[in-house]
């Protein structure tokens, strides 16, 4: 079988560099925990076959005609049932797994709201602007505020736009706080196997999909401009912070760092 040809959605600009999505940071990290080559690019919401970034075009053995998909868990799934990625969690106990499922649904289905919130409710005007950075200025501002309106909705129907802004910090502090005990006590029963440095989240030899999930909210949590408290957070905790740097040492080593041209925020 010939490589497949992969080309990621991402909602930005292509360069060689994180975004602020975490589901795209999310989703490149699982291609490269796997070794595939892909290719990145801007795309859209509307383009993608679920209405929003990230998304894919996946082509194999030579097809002209690329198959889109969306939503990174399916997009994970679906290469290893085309037998083009292993399966990150193959190897691990019901136990495992379930842990691994219970790290993911705190980033995914938590934290990702209390950093929506941050991003869309209290640093509007930034996140708006690189978000809809392609568009022209009165285009940009009447899509910004149906995407505001959009976003505030879907908050308070989850329920944390129901919370004060002091709750809302409060808690994703707890978050984070969660994951730092759980990356320490992962670091110091590394796997012998790992790769020098390096040490995953249920403290294996190998990635898991918590792994990529993992990562790809503190690389975007460390490249966005729109969430300050957020990589102020983040930046407290030394764990957290090994843990990101040697997963980008050794597998994004062509990616800017989130410090280069960030050196007073170290």
């Amino acid at each position: 079988m010939s490589s497949p040809s992969i080309t990621i959605f991402r909602g930005f600009p292509a360069t060689a560099a994180y975004v602020w999505s975490p589901f795209a940071c999310k989703l490149e990290a699982r291609l490269r925990f796997a070794g595939l080559a892909y290719k990145v690019e801007q795309g859209a919401p509307p383009k993608g076959p679920r209405g929003k970034i990230p998304y894919i075009a996946l082509s194999k053995n030579g097809e002209s005609d690329a198959e889109m998909i969306s939503d990174t868990t399916m997009i994970s799934e679906k290469l290893v049932e085309d037998g083009l990625a292993e399966n990150l969690n193959a190897r691990l106990t019901p136990v495992e797994k379930a842990t691994d499922a219970a790290v993911r649904a705190l980033l995914e289905e938590k934290l990702y709201f209390y950093q929506t919130y941050e991003r869309w409710e209290q640093n509007y005007y930034t996140m708006r602007d690189k978000a809809l950075s392609a568009l022209p200025f009165p285009l940009k501002v009447l899509i910004g505020q149906i995407s505001y309106r959009k976003m505030s909705s879907t908050l308070y129907g989850q329920g944390t736009g129901r919370l004060t802004a002091p709750e809302i910090t409060k808690l994703k502090t707890e978050v984070w706080s969660h994951i730092d005990a759980l990356l320490t006590a992962s670091s110091r029963k590394r796997g012998s196997g790992a790769p020098e440095g390096m040490f995953f989240v249920l403290g294996g030899s190998r990635p898991t999909e918590a792994d990529t999930t993992l990562f790809g909210f503190v690389a975007s949590g460390l490249v966005c401009d729109a969430a300050p408290e957020t990589r102020k957070i983040v930046r407290s905790l030394p764990t957290v912070m090994d843990y990101a740097d040697a997963i980008h040492r050794h597998y994004f080593p062509d990616y800017e760092h989130w410090d280069d041209g960030n050196e007073g925020e170290k």
